[in-house]
């Protein structure tokens, strides 16, 4: 049976995650400013100049500029403790820039793993795995079919 502090976790996290799904930069960064620490911990594959909250910002903006339709689905959610760990497909189009690469208009379809530490009802550490391999496959960037 979860714990008070296991479903509070999730219910942070559905909140998140369906801010993420509105594909709205306004709504995003106000709802990361409102459940994640300023100086989070933010481990993922994803370049950046930026770190803690600001960083997950910049990692949001690039998204909704290269896939203005991508959509977040979670495909499994466990909490344990602290933690909330979640596996998600991702689907998009490519229709801006993306890492140096010029619109495709290319549908893409990839998978991440989160491991989300939580404190006090707010994030405070975020690591990821993202299969950017087969993102930039099936961009072109990577020659092979997908």
């Amino acid at each position: 049976m979860p714990t008070d502090q296991e479903a509070d976790n999730k219910a942070t996290f559905r909140r998140f995650h369906d801010a993420m799904n509105t594909r709205d930069a306004e709504i995003i960064a106000k709802t990361i400013d409102e459940l994640v620490v300023p100086d989070v911990r933010f481990h993922t594959p994803v370049p950046m100049d930026a770190g803690g909250a600001q960083a997950l910002k910049q990692v949001w903006a690039v998204l909704l500029r290269a896939f203005p339709d991508i959509h977040v689905a979670v495909e499994e959610m466990v909490a344990e403790g602290d933690k909330v760990v979640f596996r998600n497909t991702v689907t998009g189009t490519h229709l801006g820039e993306y890492r140096g690469l010029p619109p495709t208009g290319k549908t893409v379809t990839y998978n991440e793993i989160f491991i989300v530490r939580f404190a006090s009802s707010r994030i405070v550490e975020i690591r990821g795995v993202v299969d950017v391999f087969a993102q930039l496959r099936q961009l072109g960037a990577i020659p092979g079919e997908f």
